[in-house]
């Protein structure tokens, strides 16, 4: 069992929190205790948002995260709701902060679960990107696609990357874009050309039980 998931996505806007938020309970409601960190968030004003959701949800199955503060799981905030290196203007961003961050997470819970910003190619520093962070964490790579028409080009680009990348990863497509015209304008080709694809709303529980 990989004891950390990388949760990325095609673009922004896929969800990425939504979906975050629901394998935390899948995991908590099998017996073990869900960790989770957002490394970096922008568009920040005043409390972290998302990690405040994620950390809501968190303390329900894990009491190791009940002292925490939204300030806790996050390792750099910031305004500007851009990709980490353009909102990061002073230029403080340090890797070893955030892999030192997620190793203290890590002490308290079973698998921790890291939702990273926008996609795998998002860059953190001028040549260090999302994918290379998930290396760094040794992670499994759960990416998140949408519905909406477009996605195919867009899947298949990240997953192509993932290839290369010889990590090791799954996918899902998060049913909410295009919701009624899925079924025509989408769903064929991922039906013949990758069987096994399952969805946000339906396959957690199954994704949870695979690995571990």
């Amino acid at each position: 069992m990989n004891s950390t998931i990388f949760i990325t996505a095609t673009g922004t806007g896929v969800g990425k929190t939504y979906t975050t938020s629901k394998l935390i309970a899948s995991i908590g409601k099998v017996g073990l205790l869900p960790g989770v960190f957002k490394p970096i968030e922008t568009g920040v004003e005043g409390i972290p948002s998302d990690a405040c959701e994620l950390l809501s949800i968190c303390k329900k199955y894990n009491k190791e995260f009940k002292d925490l503060s939204s300030y806790d799981i996050t390792a750099y905030t910031f305004a500007l709701p851009a990709a980490p290196f353009c909102a990061d203007r002073e230029g403080i961003i340090d890797i070893d902060k955030i892999i030192l961050k997620a190793n203290e997470l890590k002490s308290r819970c079973d698998i921790l679960i890291v939702e990273g910003a926008g996609g795998l190619m998002v860059p953190i520093k001028k040549d260090y990107f999302m994918i290379d962070l998930a290396k760094e964490l040794e992670a499994f790579i759960l990416l998140i696609t949408h519905s909406g028409l477009g996605c195919i080009n867009e899947t298949l680009c990240s997953l192509s990357l993932l290839e290369s990348s010889e990590l090791e990863y799954d996918w899902c497509v998060n049913i909410y874009k295009d919701r009624d015209s899925f079924a025509v304008v989408t769903k064929p080709f991922y039906d013949v050309a990758m069987p096994n694809w399952w969805s946000v709303e339906e396959g957690l529980d199954s994704f949870v039980k695979s690995i571990l």
